[in-house]
């Protein structure tokens, strides 16, 4: 395997170029009649209410398409019931309105009644839009059968950011014949080109009772931006003066528990303002950000030796985060072939060298909150540029004055496949020390590559960093992917960095390493009828070296099989061959009653690892899945089990468990790590909903409690009561302490003009 991955280092630069060039020789020759499907909708001067009924003369005057198609179980075949879309637009907003057949009505899966929860249980409808029509970015905007509302964006193509928020309308009912929507999209919403008539369009429906996906277009499988028709004739669209302000008030009280406990009451007033200076280019204002609604992290329990990942859930930084993009650097497509589990490579050693990390602002290096006075960001499309700018004045912490931070993002769409960027951050969150990285990436991807699709990647940044050496201070990488739902998919992903790479702004895993990730694939898909809807095989490997003298630092090789049923269950397994150096003892855990640590000394270690898992269909009442993984472990042993269960009695309530064990014994030592979390929602109607989350970990001893009583009247209109609720058992004796108590209020409204 070392011998393969010094191969793969000798041509990788001639591997990307000419999958590059055959990539676009096949495209001429390439065609996909699906490509060709499009239609004009009309321009209406009145529109229909939104109340899920299409008894409305505008419906009448709508465009109809009924030609939709199999996704799943087989692509292309004709869907066991009908589905029929209307679509028309006024001047300022698009309306599209659906009936989906359905015979025996009883079988419709109406679970979820929270705005914004995912509908991994129910019968969906989805829109997707690209108003651009440049195949790449673009909106995903969901409802399922009770009227409620999931939306994201488009990033990478097919990665789809949820923690984006648009605001918009839909309504939904079920009748004797199936059920019927209607959705009200406002061009306030939305970033377009004035001067094109033409956007992509899609529309995708997933009935849950047969396991049935049901798409106008798809290909390979897949749908998203680049698997889309042309909606014409869109003339006169209107965004007002594309004016949004967003006051908000935060009333708090927070306690801080303990010998020098303290209490405080804070009356916060904060203010956000979006503007359109074009219908393509987007202006946001913050000032006096509070971030208290912000949902929680799910808790990480850290058995590395290098940095967590957590996403970014505040919407401030998810508007247009597309943009920031860089690289490809831990975009989906590069992480694995399609399935579940996929070991080879962690989840931060893929965002290692990420320039720009939004989540370092507003906290500090202790994992601190620190205040956002002000933000202001200028982010969308200029003719064939999408841009971006992010400044942010963050406030004093302990050991740090206040500090600017900037962002600059700039890229050249060079035809419909190409992109060449830049990308420029100043400023440090977390020291006094001046920090600057400059970067340019350059991506191509051909959707018609035989018939598949193929995407290659390029990428360069450099830092200058206050008390670092301006030498060795760059990160550098290059890859290919296959992102194919079927047949043949896979990836070779190549990235340095170099001892002194310092991304304040970004987020770093280690440093002085390069490091070769591959993986390969082949996903058979079965005839209807049968148990198994498609099987996946596949194949991947990690090797991390040092870049002074090319030692291993780490070696991971993988096998897996993932089998699909019919019933949306997925039943999977793995071996996983690691091989891990360390030159440096790694202390793998602290206990907190004074025992001493457990430190795994430095060394050579090889160990080999099974995995078994199996995850069951959301749709149900109860769902749920299980993992069990055992073997060797350094010089010792380690089993983990992780599961949850998911109960959804009806549409108003939820409740999921999940339970995590992890038994490692050491010759150094042993340890058992129990984590679990416990969350509730209760949704009293499809405006008011009461969320519960209770986390809770042996290692830190810390219980968490956030209880979230979230009421949308309206869309664009919202209040919240959140509690956050810490405890420690600093004894190990089950009698829990109280560390912080913080109690928010805080609604906000927005006014569009």
């Amino acid at each position: 395997m070392i011998c393969a991955f010094d191969s793969f280092s000798r041509f990788r630069i001639a591997v990307l170029l000419l999958a590059t060039v055959f990539g676009g020789q096949a495209l001429a020759q390439a065609t996909n009649g699906d490509a060709t499907k499009q239609f004009n909708a009309p321009h209406l001067a009145s529109a229909a209410s939104i109340d899920g009924k299409l008894d409305e003369a505008e419906w009448q005057q709508a465009a109809l398409l009924e030609d939709f198609r199999q996704i799943f179980p087989v692509e292309y075949a004709e869907p066991s019931q009908p589905t029929e879309v209307r679509v028309y637009y006024t001047d300022d907003a698009l309306y599209v309105a659906a009936r989906l057949h359905e015979s025996n009505p009883s079988v419709i899966a109406a679970r979820v009644l929270r705005q914004g929860q995912a509908f991994g249980s129910d019968d969906v409808f989805a829109l997707i839009l690209d108003p651009y029509l440049d195949r790449r970015n673009g909106y995903r905007f969901e409802v399922n059968p009770n009227g409620v509302r999931w939306d994201g964006l488009f990033q990478n193509i097919n990665e789809v950011e949820a923690n984006w928020e648009g605001i918009w309308e839909s309504a939904a009912q079920i009748d004797e014949g199936g059920w019927t929507l209607e959705m009200k999209i406002p061009f306030q919403t939305l970033s377009f080109n004035p001067d094109s008539a033409n956007w992509g369009i899609n529309f995708v429906r997933i009935r849950r009772g047969s396991n049935e996906n049901i798409a106008w277009i798809s290909r390979n499988r897949e749908v998203n931006p680049s698997v889309a028709g042309t909606m014409g004739g869109l003339n006169g669209l209107k965004q007002g003066i594309g004016l949004d302000v967003v006051p908000s008030f935060t009333l708090r009280q927070q306690r801080i528990f303990g010998p020098i406990g303290s209490s405080d009451i804070n009356y916060e007033p904060q203010l956000d303002m979006f503007y359109k200076i074009t219908p393509q280019l987007n202006a946001s204002l913050t000032i006096n950000t509070d971030f208290s609604a912000t949902e929680v992290d799910d808790r990480q329990v850290n058995l590395t030796r290098f940095n967590l990942f957590f996403p970014e859930k505040r919407d401030f930084f998810l508007r247009d985060v597309d943009i920031f993009e860089f690289g490809q650097i831990g975009a989906g497509g590069f992480n694995s072939v399609s399935g579940t589990g996929s070991p080879a490579a962690s989840n931060p050693a893929k965002q290692n060298a990420r320039p720009f990390f939004s989540r370092k602002i507003g906290l500090s290096a202790t994992g601190q909150p620190v205040d956002i006075n002000a933000g202001a960001k200028i982010s969308g499309r200029v003719g064939r540029w999408n841009v971006g700018s992010l400044v942010i004045n963050q406030g004093e912490q302990p050991g740090v004055d206040a500090q600017n931070i900037f962002v600059g993002r700039a890229v050249y769409n060079l035809g419909a496949r190409t992109q060449i960027g830049a990308i420029v951050t100043d400023g440090n969150p977390q020291s006094n020390l001046d920090n600057t990285l400059i970067g340019t990436d350059l991506r191509y991807r051909n959707t018609n590559f035989l018939a598949n699709t193929v995407e290659t990647v390029a990428f360069y940044e450099q830092t200058d960093s206050e008390g670092k050496r301006n030498t060795d201070n760059a990160a550098y990488g290059m890859g290919l992917v296959l992102p194919n739902a079927q047949r043949w998919q896979g990836l070779y992903y190549y990235k340095r960095v170099e001892d002194n790479f310092n991304p304040a702004a970004g987020y770093i895993n280690r440093t002085g390493i390069e490091d070769h990730h591959l993986n390969f694939g082949y996903r058979d898909f079965m005839q209807p009828g049968g148990y198994f809807r498609s099987v996946l095989y596949a194949a991947e490997a990690y090797r991390a070296e040092t870049l002074n003298d090319g030692k291993l630092l780490t070696e991971t090789m993988g096998l897996r099989v993932s089998s699909f049923t019919n019933t949306n269950d997925t039943w999977f397994s793995r071996y996983i061959y690691t091989k891990e150096v360390l030159s440096l003892p790694f202390t793998i855990y602290r206990p907190t009653d004074g025992r001493p640590p457990i430190v795994i000394p430095v060394g050579e270690y090889s160990f080999s690892e099974l995995f078994f898992g199996s995850q069951m269909g959301t749709q149900r009442k109860w769902s749920g899945n299980f993992f069990l993984q055992g073997g060797e472990y350094y010089d010792g042993d380690h089993f983990q089990y992780r599961g949850n269960v998911t109960w959804r009695p009806n549409r108003n309530f939820s409740a999921d468990f999940s339970y995590t064990v992890d038994d490692i014994e050491l010759p150094y030592g042993s340890f058992m790590l129990r984590q679990f979390g416990f969350t509730t929602v209760y949704s009293f109607s499809a405006t008011l909903s009461w969320t519960n989350l209770i986390q809770y970990d042996n290692i830190s001893e810390n219980l968490g409690i956030n209880s979230r009583l979230h009421w949308i009247p309206k869309a664009g209109q919202q209040a919240f009561i959140v509690l956050n609720w810490g405890l420690i058992d600093p004894d190990k004796d089950n009698s829990f302490d109280s560390t912080l108590a913080d109690l928010s209020l805080k609604f906000n409204y927005t006014f569009r003009f």
